[in-house]
């Protein structure tokens, strides 16, 4: 498996990290008996600052996550994989790490400069893809 393939894998790890913080911290908040219901009910509790700082940091993994993802398949798929595209995909999944808790803490601008870096790889691997041979 290639570096790039290997790091995506991590990414999806890390999307299941996302998915289950912030449900863990809900599950706190409702408790379980409306979690393991039908909810056809309204909450019995707000949603937490923290986790709703979890959920909007989970959405936004969400919104880049298929396009790092069709980037780094499109790479190994074409052969176009390389120096470039793992240095890309190193630094979108070490920035997403370091995005989620910089999100929770409620840390601006250091955090959307994480998203920055991340996006940065991003744009990295489709260089490596779109540039002429």
């Amino acid at each position: 498996m290639t570096p790039e393939l290997t790091l995506l894998a991590w990414t999806l790890v890390l999307a299941i990290v996302q998915i289950l913080l912030p449900a863990m911290l809900r599950n706190r908040e409702t408790g379980l008996d409306y979690n393991a219901g039908a909810r056809d009910t309204a909450s019995p509790a707000p949603v937490g600052k923290i986790t709703g700082r979890l959920q909007r940091a989970q959405r936004n993994l969400f919104e880049t996550l298929p396009l790092f993802a069709a980037a780094v398949l499109i790479a190994h798929v074409a052969g176009r994989n390389g120096e470039l595209t793992v240095w890309g995909a190193s630094l979108y999944l070490a920035a997403r790490v370091i995005y989620v808790p910089l999100y929770a803490a409620g840390i601006p601008f250091v955090r959307s400069l994480a998203w920055m870096v991340s996006m940065a790889g991003l744009v990295m691997i489709l260089v490596a893809i779109l540039a002429p041979n």
